[in-house]
């Protein structure tokens, strides 16, 4: 049987900016190159044209689906550079923004995944519901997308009058909703039968692999930088990580599902044992000469920060390694796989093109 050579993208409505070459025989993928590139923007040269406060806005919006993992990152670098401590109030209001970047990144993804399987419901009641958290983050930052929230020595804002209140209520919400989103998505029979035993990665070929995040974990590995290096408070905060072993598109769903609810449970202790005092600390313009590393959990997996300093007011070299650039490998899934099962194998990778191509 003759194949068929065909490109996926790199214009698309599900995917963004980026191509797949699909090798077809018949109705099934001999082979599936991933083509990335579309996107990038040199983001990591530009950065040493400006200075460490101007580069936040530009390297936040490499994940504009989780902005907050992006600047905190990259924020702790410059703190492990300068030497600075950065106060107590401002590390629990990090971790209360990240965890809302992580359910808002989460339901984006679970709103695509439902209108790549043909569940246009799934679709417009993630995205209406995370536009509540989106709210949520418009009256802590002023701003409903890109924040430049999270700064060097902390946050730029201190937490709004009343905005305990207001994100009890929400999360209060939201628990009941996810308990509907359980039912009509998650179990229901159609969405199993296209997920389960889709696409399976097996903890041996995950490790081998390097991928990070919800698909590591779907494999049956316990691999989370907010547990392994705790940054940021973590370790102050008690919480479970989701582990399932199937390793399939059914796992990595669940996976995401589950962090969703964890991450509810984080914000109410951030809130509850949230510390009184300053919410940041001043970092001079120019950093000592050096460099430092950083990493944390975002919401696709790894993301770490490595920057080297020559002591003046710009980066000398800022290199940025991504979660779903680490998750590149996991798209061999799609070879043997059938063509129909292609939108379930690559939703479930969570891929975002510009946090790969930058």
């Amino acid at each position: 049987m003759s194949s068929i050579k065909f490109s996926v993208g790199p214009q698309h409505s599900g995917i963004g900016h980026f191509r797949m070459k699909i090798t077809l025989q018949g109705d099934t993928i001999i082979e599936a190159e991933p083509d990335p590139g579309f996107v990038h923007r040199g983001a990591e040269k530009i950065s040493e044209t400006r200075e460490y406060l101007q580069n936040v806005p530009m390297i936040e919006r490499q994940c504009l689906a989780d902005v907050s993992s992006v600047t905190l990152a990259y924020a702790m670098a410059i703190e492990e550079l300068a030497d600075v401590e950065v106060p107590p109030r401002a590390q629990f209001i990090r971790i209360i923004m990240c965890e809302l970047s992580r359910i808002m990144s989460h339901l984006y993804w679970l709103s695509i995944m439902g209108i790549f399987l043909g569940h246009s419901t799934m679709f417009m009641w993630s995205f209406g519901n995370r536009d509540i958290f989106i709210d949520l983050a418009e009256r802590i930052t002023g701003s409903r997308v890109s924040y430049t929230y999270i700064i060097p020595g902390g946050v730029r804002y201190d937490l709004p009058d009343g905005i305990k209140d207001r994100t009890m209520e929400t999360l209060d919400y939201f628990q009941g909703r996810l308990k509907e989103h359980d039912a009509i998505f998650l179990s229901n029979p159609i969405f199993k039968r296209r997920t389960k035993g889709v696409g399976v990665l097996n903890r041996a070929d995950a490790i081998r692999m390097g991928v990070t995040g919800p698909t590591l974990r779907a494999s049956g590995v316990r691999g989370d930088i907010r547990k392994d290096e705790p940054y940021s408070s973590y370790d102050k905060l008690d919480f479970e990580i989701p582990i399932f072993t199937e390793g399939d598109s059914y796992a990595r769903a669940l996976v995401r599902f589950k962090e969703m609810e964890i991450s509810s449970s984080i914000i109410r202790k951030a809130f509850e044992n949230l510390p009184e005092g300053d919410f940041k600390v001043k970092v001079r313009k120019k950093v000592p000469e050096g460099e430092a590393f950083s990493r944390v959990e975002a919401a696709r997996g790894e993301l770490a920060c490595y920057i080297i300093s020559d002591g003046s007011a710009k980066p000398y070299r800022l290199k940025m390694s991504t979660p779903s650039f680490r998750n590149l490998p996991g798209f061999s899934l799609l070879k043997d796989s059938m063509l129909g099962d292609m939108p379930t194998i690559y939703m479930s990778l969570d891929y975002w093109p510009p946090d790969a191509d930058r």
